[in-house]
């Protein structure tokens, strides 16, 4: 996927120079390319998944019919009424995904809300789930295709694991160097893809066009309860038709809710829709096609073209994942659920061009591990979905609380919607819990894994603020004791940094009681991060004088902004506080933490907090601070 910023970003930019309605083709294009590339590839697996599970229980006909219609109702339903007409309505300052919907849930309420605040914990949890999951099934799918190429068959069985090991790691090495140069080639490649997706669709169609009757939804809803059980455990498979749909809430504010919605009803819709029913009429007409149905539908004259786009759509759609876990960590970093991690910018002109090293590393590592695991599309499939399904639960949940707090409406309005999202949601998660045997347990370990790293350290980063809050001074009484027993002056500028503006830091605690010195000019400043994506350069500062000796500077930064302080303070100038840079010292406390059980979290959490701790970015390179203009104090403190 190309960057959503990035595209967007051109899109705005040649908005300046274009009609607005050139403006509004090219970002649909750079959302076609970005926002569908993951839920588009789903026509790869996801009926020969649901077929399978019918093999020799009923009839051909019943089978396709009625799978093909649970699929059109689950695009319908989930996809298009429950979050292209209804979610995104609900957007934090034009941003989507459920960080901020987690953000704007908390605004709305008017507090912290600890339920608020877990779901959003849970549902980020889950999007990494699902994204270690979503470029091995992707890639895998497409390059299983050699297996039925004509000339090569099965002769090229042994080589698919390897072959799309190395496209993967391939796509994981050029994260480092950004996606500019070839974000631009992404929405036309994807635009392709689901006119290929139609064309095929259409082929097959007329050969069969009474796979029409499976628009009809009576048809999904008797073979559900025909089948009990075994349509229950088909449900699941059926759900890989809309995984992917998500991403067009979480993408909302990089190319807007029209452009969107419009990619999706007359573009990405249609063509799903007709791919599914052509390979329904394939498999009416040919039963033995249900083996691989989307292989099966390709001519053989045009195969090795189609198969080749097909893997171009993949990497694209594993590219969004990959961009998606990257803005997802910064968004968590910002809003404290994970430490401080190193994050880069490979664009100096594009701001959501970003690049997280740990996190390419995990991903790598976790998709080469299931890929060398599971080592085909089916049984990876079995682990997909959960993760998603619960995912689109969570946003439910926090879609209640807009409705109701946010919105205004009565309580009966924001149950109904509640009550008939949830149930879509509860069914499709219960027909996937059924898949854990077959290793739908590893999103849920891994989701698991991470609710326990961000609940640990958002209550461990809460207990040293505590503990610091308890031993400091506030800084007004501080102010009153300096003009009693008046230190020695240093020349310069001298800038704290704390997360509490009310009491002293630490940094400077420590400074008067071992170098027995304070500056002329002292700044005690605090980076603040909104509930809101981005912050106006016109609110980025705020500056707040206690007396001659300190002032109070508060840099406020969006949950989807790096901070750079140095480029922040330079905005202090036009609101009178005048300093050089260069000529600044700036001090930070470092603490050094020592687990205890008599404190406020088990000893193994102690304990993980402090090897998370340890590993966070160090503050200098986070905040891009001149390395030489930094002092760091330190201070032993117990958790």
């Amino acid at each position: 996927m190309a960057d959503p910023a990035s595209v967007a970003t051109e899109a705005t930019e040649d908005s300046l120079h274009a009609p607005h309605k050139e403006s509004f083709r090219a970002l649909a294009l750079g959302a076609i390319g970005v926002v569908f590339g993951d839920i588009g590839t789903s026509p790869l697996y996801a009926m020969r998944e649901a077929l399978h599970h019918t093999r020799g229980t009923v009839s051909n006909e019943i089978a396709v019919l009625g799978v093909v219609s649970l699929v059109t109702w689950a695009l319908i339903l989930i996809v298009t009424i429950k979050y292209v007409v209804f979610l995104m309505r609900a957007d934090n300052k034009g941003e989507g995904g459920t960080l901020a919907l987690m953000a704007l849930a908390q605004r709305s309420l008017g507090r912290r809300s600890t339920a608020v605040f877990f779901l959003g914990v849970i549902g980020a949890a889950l999007f990494y789930g699902d994204g270690i999951i979503t470029p091995a099934v992707s890639v895998l799918s497409a390059i299983e295709g050699l297996k039925d190429a004509p000339g090569v068959g099965h002769r090229m069985a042994p080589f698919v694991v390897p072959i799309s090991a190395a496209i993967l790691v391939a796509l994981f090495m050029v994260q480092a160097k950004g996606t500019t140069s070839i974000a631009k080639f992404f929405g036309p490649i994807t635009a392709l893809w689901f006119l290929v997706l139609a064309g095929l669709g259409i082929y097959h169609i007329i050969e069969d066009p009474s796979i029409f009757r499976a628009l009809l939804p009576h048809y999904g809803l008797i073979f559900l309860w025909d089948n009990g059980l075994l349509g229950f455990i088909i449900l699941g498979s059926v759900f890989l038709a809309v995984t992917g749909a998500e991403a067009l809430y979480a993408d909302m504010g990089h190319f807007g809710k029209k452009p969107i919605q419009a990619a999706w009803v007359i573009l990405v819709l249609p063509s799903l829709l007709l791919n599914y029913l052509g390979q329904g009429a394939l498999v009416l007409a040919h039963p033995a096609a249900r083996a691989n149905p989307f292989f099966a539908m390709i001519p053989e004259v045009i195969y090795w073209p189609v198969l080749l786009l097909a893997t171009a759509a993949t990497v694209i759609a594993s590219q969004a994942v990959i961009t998606g876990a990257f803005s997802m960590t910064q968004q968590a970093v910002q809003l404290g659920l994970f430490p401080r991690i190193d994050i880069r910018r490979t664009s100096e002109t594009q701001a959501g061009q970003i690049f997280v090293p740990q996190v390419n590393t995990i991903l790598m590592i976790g998709v080469l591990v299931l890929l060398f695991t599971f080592r085909n599309s089916s049984n990876l499939a079995a682990a997909y979905g959960i993760a998603v399904t619960g995912a689109m639960f969570v946003d439910t949940l926090l879609f209640f609380v807009i409705i109701k707090h946010m919105w205004k409406r009565p309580t009966w309005q924001a149950w109904l919607a509640a009550i008939g999202f949830g149930a879509l949601d509860v069914t499709f998660i219960s027909s996937n819990l059924l898949k854990i045997p077959q290793g739908a347990w590893l999103p849920l370990v891994l989701g698991l894994a991470l609710v326990i790293i961000m609940w640990t350290w958002t209550r461990g980063a809460q207990i040293l603020t505590d503990k610091t809050r308890r031993d400091s001074v506030p800084l007004l009484e501080l102010s009153e004791i300096l003009k009693a027993r008046a230190p020695h002056r240093a020349p310069g500028t001298a800038i704290f940094l704390t997360s509490d503006p009310d009491m002293a830091p630490v940094a400077l605690m420590h400074n008067l009681k071992h170098n027995k010195v304070l500056h002329e000019k002292n700044i005690i400043l605090t980076v603040h991060t909104a509930e809101t994506p981005r912050v106006k350069e016109a609110n980025r500062v705020e500056i707040t004088p206690i007396n001659d000796d300190f002032k109070r500077v508060t840099i406020n930064y969006g949950f989807m902004e790096s901070p750079n302080l140095p480029k922040a303070l330079g905005l202090c100038r036009k609101l009178g506080l005048k300093f050089d840079i260069m000529a600044t010292s700036f001090f930070l406390g470092r603490r050094s933490v020592v687990a205890s059980a008599q404190s406020g979290m088990p000893l193994w959490q102690d304990k993980l907090f402090i090897f998370l701790m340890r590993n966070a970015a160090n503050p200098t390179d986070f905040y891009k601070i001149p390395p030489g203009r930094v002092v760091e104090l330190g201070t032993q403190v117990t958790v």
